[in-house]
């Protein structure tokens, strides 16, 4: 398995992958072993790679099995459920300092092959992406939907996030998780 940041002509193959797990076009089979809610366009990932460098590829034979996204909050900020997030974030405390859009980044989606589950690839796509966004913040940021009991227990139980908050957003029930960027997973 080979891990890197994104470039612009993976683009269509993270799409091709996103596609097959996102809520709207999962198939019903699929739901209870997770989802992702957050559509997304060409020129969204094209901006989140030339201006985030913030997606991050695990690839097999060639093939694109994971993705993880992450990136500052100003890039998230245009999707609503994300600015509320921001609003939200001064309430908020970890590691001894208050969140704020400096301090902390929005990680997620994450989007693992059902192929390859359970191998070690989420652990490691997400210590790669963790390394290399911990050069720019201390506080990974992400939120889980309640109905996504699996996306919840891979990241509470398999990573070390940890529940800073709950909340509602849009008649939807979500954890809201942090995690210390400075901390490995795969030791």
């Amino acid at each position: 398995m080979t891990l890197r940041r994104a470039q612009i002509g993976d683009i269509d193959k993270v799409l091709a992958l996103h596609f097959k797990y996102q809520i709207d076009s999962i198939k019903e089979e699929d739901k209870k072993d997770g989802f992702i809610t957050t559509p997304f366009t060409k020129a969204q990932l094209t901006q989140l790679i030339n201006e985030e460098q913030g997606l991050f590829i695990a690839l097999k034979d060639g093939e694109i099995i994971a993705y993880v996204m992450a990136a500052s909050w100003q890039f998230w900020s245009v999707w609503p459920m994300f600015a509320h997030m921001i609003k939200e974030l001064s309430q908020l405390s970890y590691l001894g300092q208050k969140l704020s859009v400096d301090n902390s980044y929005q990680y997620g989606p994450v989007c693992v092959d059902k192929s390859v589950r359970g191998s070690g690839v989420l652990e490691s796509i997400f210590d790669f992406a963790r390394e290399k966004m911990a050069k720019r913040y201390p506080i990974l940021v992400t939120f889980i939907n309640k109905i996504n009991p699996r996306s919840f227990e891979a990241h509470t139980k398999k990573l070390g996030l940890e529940v800073i908050q709950e909340f509602e957003y849009n008649n939807n029930y979500y954890y809201e998780l942090v995690y210390d960027t400075s901390k490995r997973v795969i030791s």
